[in-house]
């Protein structure tokens, strides 16, 4: 059996459970915003700590560029098409070491994400079962795969698949901040395990932007994130080409935590599904 074909074969035994599991100029703005373009539904429900949803109140989470970056089979490097989502072993929570045949571990101040998605086309009903591939820069501001450096790492990328709460949830490290970037990470949802094997095939394509409170405990203060400082202070979400489309004000992760013991960021994200 081909890795491919044996790739494929995994991911069909773990969709039905039978297997385990860009750049441009970065000032440390403002966090939030509004946006008016995206649909909402309310039909008055709460949202527990942990992020999940009981038939409320949620909007479409905006798309956004999957960047240049991506690794999921739509574009190539020097090394030929990057797709990470065929790789061994990338079906995981913990995202801070490479899989398959590279072997690195990114350093950084620890952070857990949580995203819980939510179906806006039906009263905000957690959509169990999608899958979530997710990635990141280090936090030198350089992307796994992709930048010289960790061209021959794949750390910093994972998929997971979304619980009976509609969660994912990652272990990995606060991202730098990049020339010409709020500090993001990306992330795209697909209908299901089986089909998250390349970007074609994903129903919503976003980034999580971090808040400003969290990265100016990071930047400039902790070791190894000494070039985001001078970066972040030239960045706002007002003036990110991204999020200052939509002003963030979906995309805006809740941080708790610290540079010490590490950060925890949780999500809504809400998809029409």
């Amino acid at each position: 059996m081909s890795s491919q074909a044996a790739r494929r074969r995994a991911l069909g035994l773990i969709a039905t459970g039978f297997a385990p599991l860009g750049l441009w100029s970065c000032g440390g703005g403002t966090d939030a915003g509004s946006d008016s373009s995206s649909s909402t539904t309310d039909t008055s429900s709460s949202t527990d700590s942990s992020g999940s949803t009981d038939s409320g109140t949620c909007s479409t989470i905006p798309s956004e560029t999957a960047g240049p970056y991506p690794g999921d089979g739509t574009n190539s490097t020097s090394r030929g098409v990057a797709n990470a989502l065929l790789l061994s072993g990338i079906v995981r929570s913990d995202i801070r070491s490479s899989v398959d045949t590279a072997s690195g571990t990114a350093e950084g101040v620890p952070l857990t994400v949580t995203l819980t998605l939510v179906n806006t086309g039906s009263s905000c009903a957690v959509l169990e079962g999608y899958a979530v591939y997710l990635w990141h820069a280090t936090r030198d501001g350089e992307y796994s795969m992709y930048s010289s450096a960790v061209a021959g790492e794949n750390f910093l990328r994972g998929v997971q698949v979304s619980d009976a709460k509609g969660q994912v949830t990652f272990t990995t490290v606060f991202p730098g901040c990049y020339s010409g970037r709020w500090p993001h990470i990306h992330f795209e949802v697909y209908p299901s395990l089986a089909s998250a094997t390349s970007g074609a095939n994903d129903v919503k394509t976003s980034q999580l932007a971090l808040p400003a409170t969290a990265c100016s405990q990071v930047y400039g203060v902790v070791a190894g994130y000494d070039a985001s400082a001078n970066n972040f202070a030239n960045i706002s979400l007002a003036s990110d080409n991204v999020f200052g489309n939509d002003s963030a004000v979906l995309q805006l992760a809740t941080v708790t935590g610290n540079a010490t013991d590490g950060f925890v960021a949780t999500l809504q994200v809400g998809v029409s599904a």
